[in-house]
């Protein structure tokens, strides 16, 4: 009798290490490279810290993002939606531009899902805190190092791009803003 209860514990967990191998091998592969560029003089916007592309490197592109959950790991980076703003252009959304003291927020191009989450709310969870906020705009992981990205190198595959306002909200001191780890997901 107590060899069979071992040989079913034995099974239930070989089920459960085949599951989370599963969705291991789901992971989000590269899909290229770029090959970086100087930017011309004073086109590199390096508000809040933001990396400019250097010649010869070689940056990794994805066209998708892990898979979301109730309960999505991520980096929260800073990005101002400002016309002047590290963020280039108006947001892809609804082509303007948008206050930091505003809660807003570019996903990784995976996660944008094709404008799928465009002006749609998320959650996000750091720091102890929450705070909602609007997607509008994609942190773009399939292209970079040219005028349309101010120069800057694609966006890694799990990043969520927030306005100062979201932040402030998780209270996150501001001499710790710029790459912070959060879980985020989709409201109802």
């Amino acid at each position: 009798m107590k060899q069979q209860a071992d040989s079913s514990v034995f099974l239930v967990l070989l089920c459960v290490l085949y599951i989370f191998a599963s969705v291991e091998a789901q992971a989000c592969r590269p899909s290229g490279t770029i090959r970086g560029k100087n930017p011309p003089p004073g086109q590199c916007n390096t508000e809040n810290d933001s990396d400019c592309c250097k010649v010869g490197k070689l940056y990794t592109t994805y066209k998708c993002s892990p898979p979301v959950s109730s309960h999505t790991k991520a980096t929260l980076t800073l990005n101002s939606f400002e016309a002047g703003g590290d963020g280039g252009g108006p947001s892809e959304c609804d082509n303007r531009y948008h206050s930091d003291d505003d809660p807003v927020v570019a996903l990784s191009t995976g996660w944008f899902n094709n404008r799928k989450r465009c002006l749609k709310y998320i959650n996000i969870y750091g720091n102890g805190r929450s705070v909602r906020a609007k997607v509008v705009d994609e942190c773009d992981s399939t292209m970079g190092c040219d005028s349309d990205h101010d120069y800057q190198p694609p966006c890694p595959n799990n990043i969520v791009d927030a306005s100062k306002a979201v932040w402030k909200a998780l209270g996150v001191p501001k001499n710790n803003w710029g790459g912070m780890d959060i879980y985020w997901s989709d409201t109802d």
